[in-house]
């Protein structure tokens, strides 16, 4: 890598990299990975960290990737899938939203950190009534242990004087799919999001789709739609966007689903989608502005989207259509879910790590390979 020299001080070009699987695998950095940011952060060419993982405070894990990584991250080059939530807290400040996924209290530390003052869990609400999910007591010490009192029951006589739900967030992969899949179940199928309840719209043919999902029931988004995911295993783990798809076979099983005109109604974030693409060139033209000093700079051209996905990381390169015209090609590394064979998605190149996935955007973009000066 010594050996490439800029060719210019203000470049108009830039990095975007999925982590695990091309930083890092499972705890532990990758070959090549410190080397590759290191040389980019030493000639300032920007780059970002856009990953659909998540489930703790984007500061805990800049501060984890800088140890991990040997080497200085900001929080504002790191963006996780839910880090575009925070823009929604204004919206839910003052209602009740459900957040799904993580581990023990993780996810609601981050939704209170971004304002959400209202935060409830499905730990909290079995909880307060176990009867809600049956099937709890292998669980019941670990929901004991972080659930917190809800301000106002659950199950009162009085329909009013029920916790009433505003949303649900899934912010990280949830980790009772048996127990979350019911209590969303359930709001989605109430009134007006109140559990315990059903609306009278549900199935109703002359509405639209079938009176589901038509009667003031809480909206539902996911932070990312990712199916797989590189952990520790030799195999890739089903991740959140197996739980969505678990999900989505039980509302077909009850509602009739698509056969009969029924779909989950919801919104998806995170790679492949525009929405967070356009948030992540946001945050990735913020820090190059600020890495040539708050001067005047030119367009930025390209960014090379490096990722170990071609469901998420390469699709959303390919697609992307950028409101300020830069391109985004996309370098598909084989040290993650991607191991080799015909990828889902064309990538514009195919190398062995993030280091090649490096050098060849730093080639592909104007720059030579000259002699190492003595």
């Amino acid at each position: 890598m010594d050996d490439l020299r800029p060719l210019q001080p203000n470049h108009d070009f830039a990095f975007a990299f999925d982590i695990d699987g091309v930083l890092l695998r499972s705890a532990n950095a990758l070959p090549g990975a410190h080397k590759a940011l290191s040389y980019l952060q030493s000639h300032k060419i920007p780059f970002i960290l856009l990953t659909n993982g998540g489930g703790r405070p984007e500061e805990e894990r800049v501060e984890e990737l800088s140890k991990k990584l040997n080497l200085p991250l900001d929080v504002n080059m790191f963006i996780q899938s839910h880090t575009p939530f925070a823009e929604m807290a204004k919206d839910y400040q003052e209602r009740t939203v459900l957040v799904i996924g993580g581990h023990g209290n993780s996810c609601r530390r981050v939704a209170q950190k971004y304002g959400f003052k209202n935060v409830i869990t499905t730990g909290d609400i079995v909880t307060a009534d176990p009867s809600i999910w049956p099937f709890n007591q292998q669980f019941s010490y670990y929901y004991r242990r972080h659930a917190r009192p809800i301000t106002r029951p659950i199950m009162a006589e009085n329909i009013r004087a029920r916790s009433k739900i505003d949303a649900i967030f899934v912010f990280n992969d949830p980790r009772d799919w048996a127990l979350d899949t019911q209590i969303i179940l359930d709001l989605l199928l109430s009134k007006q999001g109140l559990l315990g309840t059903r609306s009278d719209k549900n199935n109703h043919p002359d509405l639209p789709n079938r009176g589901f999902q038509q009667d003031g029931q809480p909206p539902l988004f996911f932070s990312n739609p990712d199916l797989f995911w590189a952990a520790a295993y030799d195999l890739p783990r089903l991740g959140q966007g197996g739980f969505r798809e678990a999900l989505e076979g039980v509302w077909a099983a009850v509602t009739g689903g698509p056969q009969v005109g029924v779909e989950l109604q919801k919104t998806i974030i995170g790679k492949p989608y525009q929405e967070t693409y356009e948030f992540a060139e946001k945050r990735l033209r913020a820090h190059r502005q600020t890495l040539a000093g708050g001067g005047k700079i030119g367009p930025l051209k390209k960014v090379y989207m490096v990722g170990d996905n071609p469901e998420s990381d390469i699709r959303g390169g390919n697609e992307y259509k950028s409101p300020h015209g830069s391109e985004w090609p996309s370098i598909l590394v084989k040290s993650g879910v991607f191991n080799g064979g015909e990828p889902a998605y064309q990538p514009k190149k195919i190398v062995d790590g993030v280091l090649q996935a490096v050098r060849w955007g730093l080639q592909e973009s104007g720059h030579e390979i000259v002699p190492r000066p003595q």
